[in-house]
C-alpha cells in the first residue's frame, strides 16, 4: 500500500547513522561539517543522507551547541508600505554579509501583535532581533538583552526601555520643509499626519508647532490634522481643509502614504495646482511628479540597525542611538508660491 504524502515521516539522524553504518554521533558531526572524521566514512554518510531525503536542521544543530541561531528577525510596522522593505533590504545585506538569515514579518502597528511576534522570534533563539515598534511598553525585553540577545529599534525608540537604536533627524527635516515653505511666502501651512500616538507623528508634529511659532505663525494646531493611516484618509483631511474657511496655502504630509493622498486631494481641488506640497519620505515617481520631499536613506537605515544587531555589545554598556541625517529635495510643488 502506498503511504500518502501527508503519512510520510521525515527522515531521522538516526535513520541515516543506521543506514551509513556508524554512530549516531559521527553521523551528527558528518553533516554538522565537523573535523576529525574519515573521507570515506563522511562520503558514506553523506550518501546515505541523499538517499533518504535528509534534511539538516541547522536551527536545532546551533542551538545544541549552545549558542543562538543564525536567524535575524525582523519586526516592521507595515509590510505593504514600501519605507518597510526598503528597511529590509538594509537588513538583509548585513545579515547575508554575516551568514545570516532574514525573517520578516509585520506586526501591522499592533501592540499586542508585536509583542506576540517578539516572544515567538524570541523562542526560536534569533541571533539578533531589529523591531519598529508599535506604541506598546517594551520593559519586558530587559531581560532578554541582559542575557546578551540584540535587540534594536529601527525608526522609533522603545517604551519603557534603554535599548539601541536607529532614527532619523526628525525635527530637523520638519524644520527644513517649514522653513522652506516659510521662505517661498507661505504662512497658513498645514501638517497631516498618521496615528498621533506614533512616536514619530509626534516628533514631527512638535517640531511643526515649534518652527511655526518661531516664525510668528501663532495658533498653527489649527492646521494640524492626524490619523490618516492610509492614502484615502489623507485624502479626505486634506480636502476638508481645503474646503474649510480658512483654507492653507501649504500642506507639509507626514508620510509617504499622506503625500499620495494629499496629491490626489490637491488634483481634485478647484485651484488645488496652486496649493504648495511637501512630502516627508521619498517615493518611487517623486522626481517624475515633481514633488519636494523631506528625504533619508531608508536602506542605511536598515543596514545600520543590522549592524548593531550583529555586533558584540556589551548588555551593561549604555545604549547606542544612530541618528541618520534627512534633506530637503525642491522639486516643483515646494516652490509653489501663495495664490494672490
Amino acid at each position: 500500500m502506498r503511504m500518502s504524502v501527508q503519512g510520510a515521516r521525515r527522515p531521522t539522524l538516526a535513520g541515516v547513522a543506521e543506514r551509513a553504518g556508524v554512530s549516531l554521533k559521527t553521523a551528527s558531526r558528518v553533516l554538522n561539517g565537523e573535523p576529525n572524521v574519515a573521507e570515506a566514512t563522511r562520503e558514506r554518510v553523506r550518501a546515505a543522507a541523499t538517499a533518504l531525503g535528509f534534511r539538516r536542521n541547522a536551527v536545532a544543530a546551533d542551538l545544541a551547541r549552545g549558542g543562538a541561531s543564525r536567524l535575524l528577525g525582523f519586526i516592521s510596522g507595515d509590510i505593504a508600505n514600501p519605507f518597510y522593505s526598503a528597511l529590509a533590504s538594509g537588513i538583509e545585506r548585513v545579515a547575508r554579509d554575516n551568514d545570516m538569515h532574514l525573517i520578516t514579518t509585520s506586526c501591522e502597528e499592533d501592540p499586542e501583535r508585536e509583542r506576540l511576534l517578539t516572544e515567538e522570534l524570541l523562542e526560536r533563539r534569533v541571533g539578533g532581533l531589529v523591531v519598529t515598534p508599535a506604541t506598546g511598553d517594551h520593559a519586558l525585553l530587559a531581560g532578554e538583552l541582559a542575557a546578551g540577545t540584540p535587540v534594536v529599534f529601527v525608526d522609533r525608540p522603545a517604551s519603557g526601555l534603554e535599548a539601541d537604536t536607529v532614527v532619523i533627524d526628525n525635527r530637523g527635516g520638519i524644520r527644513a520643509a517649514v522653513r522652506h515653505l516659510s521662505d517661498h511666502g507661505h504662512r497658513r501651512i498645514a501638517f497631516v499626519g498618521d496615528n498621533p500616538e506614533v512616536w514619530t507623528f509626534r516628533e514631527r508634529q512638535a517640531a511643526f508647532l515649534a518652527v511655526m511659532a518661531e516664525l510668528g505663525n501663532e495658533g498653527a494646531e489649527r492646521w494640524v490634522r492626524s490619523g490618516a493611516h492610509d492614502a484615502g484618509e489623507a485624502r479626505s483631511l486634506v480636502a476638508a481643509l481645503l474646503e474649510g474657511p480658512e483654507p492653507p496655502t501649504a500642506v507639509l504630509a507626514e508620510n509617504n502614504r499622506v503625500t499620495a493622498g494629499a496629491l490626489r486631494a490637491l488634483g481634485d481641488a478647484p485651484g488645488g495646482e496652486d496649493v504648495a506640497l511637501v512630502g516627508f519620505d521619498d517615493f518611487d515617481l517623486a522626481d517624475v511628479l515633481g514633488v519636494t520631499v523631506v528625504s533619508y536613506d531608508a536602506v542605511e537605515m536598515g543596514r545600520r540597525a543590522a549592524e548593531l544587531a550583529t555586533t558584540p555589545h556589551d548588555p551593561s554598556a549604555p545604549a547606542r542611538t544612530v541618528t541618520l541625517e534627512t534633506r530637503l529635495i525642491p522639486r516643483g510643488t515646494g516652490e509653489r508660491p501663495p495664490r494672490g
